[in-house]
């Protein structure tokens, strides 16, 4: 989102609004050193982590009380931070928009990334069976390593999934890529299937017809988004205490590929937009956390 938001794509978004001045960082992890009128449940001292909050590449950080959760104190503050903002959307789109069951099938495009990599996990651990595709064979084995059951490169990745489910398709389909493959996409999933595109780093598509989803199998369709999913503070802690959790019993790893500090920012930047990036980078502002 920092990212995307340097480039402009949330500059019309009412759900993310955007401007200038704008500090980036939307997820973090620290420590409490005040709280607002009327806030009960946190106090100075306390080890929280959010996201969804602008700010966190600074020292201070002003974050609504309603996008905190505290974090156990098993849970450092570097994987706190990794595991907020993709661990909650993870949880919300497998358990809320999927519904997903053991015995469900499902295809997970960009499985190497931050948000795959759990996604696959918490599928694998559900039962399901797990497709994935990546864009090299490097990030294919990465996905297998995380609990995969099959893993592929883009190219032909519709016939594949026919192929391995007897022709029917998948129960449904995780799509953060968008514009290259949401139309095949189509094509992987089952009769009445459902299709969650919830990104579009390759572009988004601006000429669907909802004829299309018909045509595909009278298909589902939705562009969920985390913010929507975490409406209170309840809801946050909820989602963050699951993810945690998870972390602490071992069936769920957050990969962070490396430590950064603020003044390499950019270098950070330029490896996520040059698709570089393989698990979660974190910049360290204050190094007696660590």
């Amino acid at each position: 989102m920092d990212v995307h938001t340097r480039q402009g794509k949330y500059a019309r978004s009412v759900t993310y609004p955007v401007r200038l001045p704008c500090t980036l960082g939307m997820e973090g992890a620290g420590v409490v050193v005040e709280v607002g009128e009327g806030v009960s449940h946190l106090a100075p001292g306390d080890r929280v982590a959010w996201c969804i909050s602008w700010g966190a590449f600074a020292e201070y950080a002003s974050v609504p009380a309603a996008r905190v959760a505290q974090i156990p104190n098993a849970i450092g503050f570097d994987q706190a931070a990794a595991a907020m903002f993709q661990g909650c959307t993870a949880h919300y789109l497998i358990e809320d928009v999927a519904r997903l069951q053991a015995g469900n099938s499902c295809l997970i495009h960009a499985a190497s990334g931050s948000i795959g990599q759990l996604l696959v996990q918490m599928a694998h651990r559900l039962g399901a069976r797990v497709f994935t595709t990546g864009s090299s064979a490097e990030k294919c084995a990465i996905a297998l390593q995380r609990g995969a059951d099959q893993a592929w490169q883009y190219q032909g990745f519709a016939e594949r999934v026919l192929a391995e489910t007897d022709g029917l398709g998948v129960d449904v389909v995780f799509d953060s890529v968008g514009k290259v493959t949401l139309r095949e996409s189509f094509k992987a999933c089952r009769m009445r299937g459902l299709i969650v595109n919830y990104g579009n780093v390759s572009g988004s598509i601006t000429d669907l017809d909802p004829m299309e989803l018909g045509e595909a199998g009278s298909l589902f369709l939705t562009r969920p988004r985390l913010n929507d999913h975490i409406a209170d503070g309840p809801t946050v802690q909820r989602r963050a205490d699951a993810v945690f959790a998870a972390m602490l019993e071992g069936s769920l790893t957050v990969d962070i590929e490396e430590r950064y500090t603020l003044e390499q920012v950019q270098q950070v930047h330029a490896r996520i937009e040059a698709r570089q990036q393989i698990g979660k980078a974190v910049v360290w502002l204050d190094r007696e956390l660590y």
